[in-house]
C-alpha cells in the first residue's frame, strides 16, 4: 500500500480557531517575492540555534487545483535531539520541501523534504469537487534570531518552486516557549547511545486497551525486530534508537468506517483513508506531535491494534501498521521505505484512490524511472556490463496472474469473508511469485524492468523483486542504498 487521507472539516470551523486568515499559495507561473538564499552548507549550530526543538503548526486548505496555508502555533517541542551536523538537506526527496533562512544574513540554516496528506489528497476524485483542510507540522532547530520559512512545492517539471513563505521573530509574544509537561509512560525498545547521534524512531500504539499495554509492547518489539532484519537496517542497527510511547485506549481497535465500526481513541487512527478501506491513517496531527515529543525522534510508527490487513505510509510524516495480521512484518517494512526514504511503489496491479503519475517526466523518487535516457539510468553505477536496458522478463504471464489474484481479491473483500481467507490467497500468490521467480534470467541483476508507479507500462524499476512490488521482505539495492543515504543524514 501507498499512504492515503482525511475527513473533509468545515472550513468555517478551522478558519475560525486559526490565528491569521489562511495565505494562498501561488501557483509557479505567479511570482511570489524571492529570497535569495545563500546556501554555504552545513553552519556551525551553536552560532545560528539553541539546544531547543521549534514546531510549526499551520492548516493546509485546498482542493486539486490550489492550496493556502494558515498558521497555527509556533511552539516548543522540547529539545533538540536531531543532528547538530547534517542541517542541510541534500537528498531532496519528497513533494514538499522547507528552507529556514537567516532573515539578515539570507543564510540557510536547515532544510528538509517532505510529504503530506494534503499532497496525496489533491490527486483524489474527493479534490475535484470538493475543499479540505489538514493539520500539519514542520520542525527544526529553535534559532537565535529571526528567521523566514520557505515552503516549496514540486512544479510540473519536478522542480521545487516557492509556494509560501513566513517569517518567525523567536521572541515574539505569538512563539510559545513553555515545553509541554509529559506523563506517558516511555519504553525503550532500542538505545545505541545519544540521540544526536543516532536515527530515532518512536513507535505509538492506537487501539489498545488499559490492560493491553504490555501487548502493545511486545508488538512494538516484534515489528521492530522484524524491520531490524531487513537490509539495511540490519547492517545499520548500531546507528538506530527506538523508543515507545503508551497511549491507552478505552476499548481494543480503531475505526473501520467501510464495515461501520466506529471508536474514539487517543490517536485517532481509522481505515477507509480515501475511501480506501485498507488505507490506515490519522488526521489529529497535534495530538500525535504532542505524544510523540516525549521522546526524541525523526520518524513515527503507529501500530493500529488490529486484524485487518491495512497500513500506510508517507514520508517524513509516519508509518501505520495492523499489528495482528499474518503481512504484519510485511507492512512495518514496507511502508517504512515509503516514510523514511519516500520510495515509489514499484507495484501496479492493486487498485489505488488516486491517480496514477505521470510518466512525462523523470520520477523524483530513487527507485523508479521513465527510462527517457536509458545511457544514463539514475542507478547506472549498479548495473552490471551486459545488462540489457530495458531488462527482459515474462512480464505477460506475471500480469495475468496478478490480475487473476486481484479479481479474487476483490470479490472477497465483496464477500466480506474472515481475514484468514485474504490471507491464504496472499500466501498463494506470494509462492506463485517465487515459481516465476525461478525461471528469470536476470532475477538478481539490478535493470530496468517495465511495470511500476501504479503504471503497468511505462514505468520502470530496477530489480525484478522488492518489497516495494511484492509481499517478499527484500529491499532491492536501489531501495537499501536510498534508506542508508537517509541513516547517514540523521547519524553522520
Amino acid at each position: 500500500m501507498k499512504k492515503l487521507i482525511f475527513l473533509l472539516l468545515g472550513l468555517t470551523v478551522l478558519f475560525a480557531c486559526t490565528p491569521s486568515q489562511p495565505e494562498q499559495t501561488k501557483h509557479a507561473s505567479e511570482e511570489i517575492a524571492a529570497i535569495d538564499v545563500v546556501n554555504q552548507g552545513n553552519v556551525n549550530f551553536d552560532n545560528f540555534f539553541k539546544n531547543k526543538t521549534m514546531r510549526l503548526d499551520y492548516f493546509h486548505t485546498g482542493n486539486s487545483e490550489t492550496e493556502h496555508f494558515a498558521v497555527d502555533k509556533i511552539l516548543s517541542d522540547g529539545e533538540w535531539f536531531g543532528s547538530t551536523k547534517i542541517l542541510i538537506d541534500e537528498l531532496e526527496l519528497g513533494l514538499y520541501f522547507y528552507e529556514v533562512v537567516d532573515q539578515e544574513t539570507k543564510k540557510l540554516l536547515y532544510s528538509r523534504g517532505f510529504a503530506s496528506i494534503f499532497g496525496e489528497w489533491q490527486w483524489t476524485p474527493e479534490a475535484k469537487k470538493e475543499w479540505a483542510t489538514f493539520h500539519e507540522t514542520i520542525r527544526f532547530p529553535w534559532p537565535l534570531k529571526p528567521v523566514s520559512i520557505i515552503m516549496k512545492k514540486r512544479d510540473d517539471k519536478n522542480e521545487f518552486q516557492t509556494i509560501w513563505t513566513r517569517d518567525i521573530d523567536p521572541e515574539a509574544r505569538e512563539v510559545n516557549p513553555a515545553d509541554i509537561a509529559h506523563t506517558e509512560k516511555v519504553d525503550v525498545i532500542l538505545e545505541n547511545g545519544p540521540a544526536q547521534e543516532k536515527l530515532d524512531i518512536v513507535i505509538l500504539g492506537d487501539g489498545y486497551s488499559t490492560e493491553e499495554m504490555d501487548k502493545f509492547i511486545t508488538d512494538a518489539k516484534r515489528l521492530s525486530e522484524a524491520m531490524l532484519e531487513a537490509e539495511p537496517f540490519n547492517t545499520r542497527k548500531n546507528d538506530i534508537n527506538i523508543w515507545a510511547i503508551e497511549t491507552p485506549a478505552q476499548e481494543s481497535g480503531v475505526s473501520k468506517p467501510h464495515p461501520g465500526v466506529f471508536k474514539r481513541t487517543p490517536l485517532s487512527a481509522h481505515y477507509s483513508s480515501f475511501d480506501s478501506e485498507r488505507y490506515v491513517l490519522s488526521y489529529d496531527n497535534k495530538t500525535i506531535r504532542n505524544v510523540a515529543s516525549a521522546v526524541p525522534y525523526e520518524f513515527m510508527v503507529i501500530l493500529v491494534n488490529e486484524k485487518t490487513y491495512g497500513g500506510g505510509g508517507i514520508y517524513n510524516l509516519y508509518t501505520t501498521v495492523a499489528v495482528d495480521n499474518k503481512f504484519s512484518d510485511y507492512i512495518m517494512i514496507h511502508e517504512m521505505g515509503h516514510h523514511m526514504a519516500g520510495l515509489a511503489d514499484e507495484y501496479y496491479s492493486s487498485s489505488t484512490s488516486y491517480e496514477a503519475p505521470s510518466i512525462e517526466l523523470e520520477p523524483w523518487e530513487t527507485n523508479i524511472t521513465a527510462l527517457k535516457d536509458k545511457e544514463n539510468i539514475k542507478w547506472k553505477d549498479l548495473v552490471e556490463e551486459g545488462t540489457p536496458i530495458p531488462t527482459p522478463w515474462n512480464k505477460e504471464e506475471f500480469d495475468a496472474h496478478g490480475a487473476e489474484v486481484q479479481k479474487e481479491r476483490n470479490a472477497l473483500r465483496a464477500a466480506k469473508v474472515p481475514e484468514a481467507e485474504v490471507e491464504a490467497l496472499f500466501v498463494r500468490e506470494y509462492n506463485q511469485q517465487d515459481e516465476f521467480y525461478a525461471k528469470e534470467e536476470y532475477i538478481d541483476k539490478v535493470g530496468a524492468f517495465e511495470g511500476a508507479g501504479y503504471n503497468q507500462y511505462g514505468l520502470y524499476r530496477s530489480q525484478l523483486d522488492c518489497i516495494m512490488f511484492t509481499r517478499h521482505n527484500i529491499f532491492c539495492k536501489v531501495c537499501q542504498r536510498s534508506l542508508n543515504d537517509v541513516i547517514d543524514q540523521y547519524s553522520k
